[in-house]
């Protein structure tokens, strides 16, 4: 599993520190499908970058640590080297099919030449594994003397998908796996995700705004905001029974079929994150503040069976 314990981390500007994910706990637990939500902005993508030891662009760790622990063993390795590991144990499906993708070559050298360092050194088993996960994804064979402006949108994204899977990481961590792509589409992407799990029976980490889509296929979702953890639990529990105002607010902006009645989104933005509020940040945005939230920036409480809330009114409930 991947545990992150109390990491504040972000980037050095000329205006001071950005603190993209700021005292952020949570655990990515073996053969588990974990959802992060929230909007643009609130430290999605930083916080998947330290879960792959992807440290590119100034990215820093201030305080806490992230470590990989064996679940078989007593192997433990520190997200620093975890780029030591990469196609080993943690693999990354990045966001942007066509630009992940070189578009000057078939797809077979690129998703062959990928991971030879834990790989089978037998190519020709390689290439064996690589078709094999590629039906399993619903790709024939003949795609992989494709050059990738020869596919579409989804069959870009499978490929990508295959790249991450065929090594049989422990770890998959997925950026927006379905922007861009229809509906139909990103449904199709999602049940090769989930198939693919079931298979190799490794952990998915889906980074998304799109709560629809964490409904479908996550175990559990943990919901950012402003670089903090706003709240983590089963989706059963986090979608249809929030305990955050933030989480509230996002479900019920969502459409519902049937439902005519028009829907609210949550007043106000994000605040800055070089000038933050005093107290619990979302405070500003919310229509449930009281007055200890203007001093307050309240740490997870427990909001129910394991299941965490930041937020003051968890603990005025349960008080």
């Amino acid at each position: 599993m991947i545990v992150v314990d109390n990491v504040t981390a972000g980037y050095r500007t000329p205006r001071g520190l950005v603190k993209a994910v700021d005292r952020v706990s949570l655990e990515v637990r073996d053969g588990e499908i974990l959802g992060i939500a929230g909007e643009s902005g609130c430290g999605k993508t930083t916080l998947l970058k330290l879960l792959y030891g992807n440290f590119g662009d100034g990215l820093e760790i201030f305080s806490g640590r992230v470590q990989w622990r064996d679940p078989k063993g007593g192997r433990t390795i520190d997200c620093a080297d975890f780029h030591l590991h990469w196609w080993e144990i943690f693999s990354y499906v990045p966001q942007g099919s066509m630009s992940a993708l070189n578009p000057l070559m078939r797809i077979a050298p690129q998703m062959l030449d990928a991971g030879t360092a834990n790989a089978d050194p037998d190519r020709a088993a390689r290439r064996a594994r690589v078709v094999q996960t590629l039906a399993e994804l619903d790709l024939a064979e003949h795609t992989l003397r494709l050059h990738p402006h020869q596919l579409s949108g989804g069959m870009r994204q499978r490929v990508l998908i295959g790249l991450a899977a065929y090594v049989d990481p422990a770890v998959v961590l997925a950026d927006e796996p379905t922007t861009a792509l229809d509906v139909v589409v990103q449904r199709q992407i999602l049940e090769s995700l989930v198939r693919l799990q079931r298979t190799q029976r490794n952990s998915i980490v889906i980074v998304s705004h799109d709560l629809g889509l964490h409904a479908q296929v996550a175990d559990r979702v943990a919901v950012l905001y402003a670089g903090r953890l706003a709240e983590i639990g089963s989706a059963e529990d986090v979608l249809h029974r929030p305990s955050h105002p933030y989480t509230r607010g996002l479900v019920e902006a969502l459409p519902r079929i049937g439902d005519k009645q028009p829907r609210l989104g949550i007043d106000g933005r994000p605040p800055d994150f070089l000038d933050m509020p005093q107290g619990c940040r979302f405070r500003p945005r919310c229509s449930r503040a009281f007055a200890d939230c203007a001093t307050t920036d309240p740490d997870p409480l427990p909001a129910g069976a394991d299941r965490t809330a930041a937020c003051l009114l968890v603990r005025e409930t349960a008080s």
